[in-house]
C-alpha cells in the first residue's frame, strides 16, 4: 500500500500546491505506479504567442510526478528533472500520465508523458526523486 489510501487523500495533501492548485491543476488519478493529472487550457497559462507556457507544462507533469513519488515514498524531492517539449498544445485539456520506472532504496525514477485531449504528443519529462528520511528533510 501507499502513501496516500485514496486519491482523494492525495488530493488533500497536494492542496498546498498552491501555484498548481491555483493554476486549476487537478489529481484526477492516482495508483501505485501511475498518477494522472490535468489542466483546462485557459488564459493564465498562455505565453505572449498564444500558446501554454512551458512552464504551465513543466508544472502540471512536475504535479504527477510529485504524486506519484510521494505516493511511494514521503518525502521524495526533485533530485534532477528533464524535460523535452514536442508539440504545441491544440486541444483544451492537457494530461500529464506519471509512470515508475524504478523505485530503488534512496531514489525513484519516473516518465511523465504530457499530451493533450486532441491526443496531440505536447511533452515528455523525466524525474529522478530523492527519498528523504521520513519525519523530516
Amino acid at each position: 500500500m501507499g502513501t496516500f489510501r485514496s486519491t482523494e487523500e492525495a488530493r488533500e495533501y497536494f492542496k498546498n500546491d498552491l501555484f498548481a492548485f491555483r493554476g486549476q491543476m487537478v489529481l484526477d488519478e492516482l495508483g501505485e505506479d501511475f498518477a494522472l493529472c490535468s489542466v483546462p487550457v485557459h488564459e493564465g497559462l498562455m505565453n505572449a504567442n498564444g500558446g501554454v507556457m512551458g512552464g504551465a507544462i513543466f508544472t502540471l507533469a512536475d504535479l504527477a510526478f510529485a504524486a506519484l513519488t510521494n505516493q511511494l515514498h514521503m518525502p521524495t524531492v526533485a533530485q534532477q528533472v528533464n524535460i523535452v517539449y514536442l508539440s504545441a498544445t491544440k486541444g483544451k485539456r492537457l494530461f500529464a500520465r506519471a509512470e515508475l520506472v524504478k523505485s530503488g532504496r534512496t531514489s525513484t525514477v519516473v516518465n511523465v508523458a504530457v499530451t493533450d485531449d486532441s491526443g496531440r504528443d505536447v511533452a515528455r519529462f523525466t524525474g529522478v526523486g530523492f527519498k528523504l528520511p521520513k519525519g523530516g528533510r
